[in-house]
């Protein structure tokens, strides 16, 4: 793992969510991002080296408004950066982490991502992301 690539964090109303963090981190929004496959609209931020990622369901069965309908806005995940993600994901497996998915996908912010299942990471959910060559 190579460093605290961003926090994701579960909100109702991306646009809400936006201003709200813009008064925070005193700065805006560099990047909005939907990714149809996972029902979610995106936004990120930039803070010292790591990210906030702002996620906002665009549809009612995706995994961002389960998280919210179960336990509210909050945070959702911590992602970290890695160099080989199927390395890591064979690495942790091998550690005895549940890994979500087998097979990296692609995700927000050109990253190939996988999670760990919270219960193998002390209720944590666990983002692996790796930067996508160009």
């Amino acid at each position: 793992m190579k460093k605290i690539e961003h926090i994701g964090i579960a909100v109702k109303d991306l646009e809400t969510a936006n201003k709200t963090y813009e008064a925070l981190l005193n700065t805006s929004c560099y990047k909005t991002e939907a990714v149809e496959s996972e029902g979610v609209e995106t936004a990120f931020f930039r803070t010292g080296e790591s990210k906030i990622e702002l996620l906002a369901a665009t549809r009612e069965e995706s995994p961002i408004a389960k998280f919210i309908a179960k336990k509210g806005e909050g945070i959702h995940h911590i992602a970290f950066a890695v160099d080989d993600i199927q390395v890591e994901i064979n690495r942790l497996k091998g550690e005895g982490f549940v890994v979500l998915n087998e097979e990296p996908k692609k995700g927000a912010d050109n990253k190939l991502v996988a999670f760990l299942h919270p219960k193998s990471s002390n209720g944590v959910l666990v983002e692996l992301c790796q930067e996508i060559p160009a």
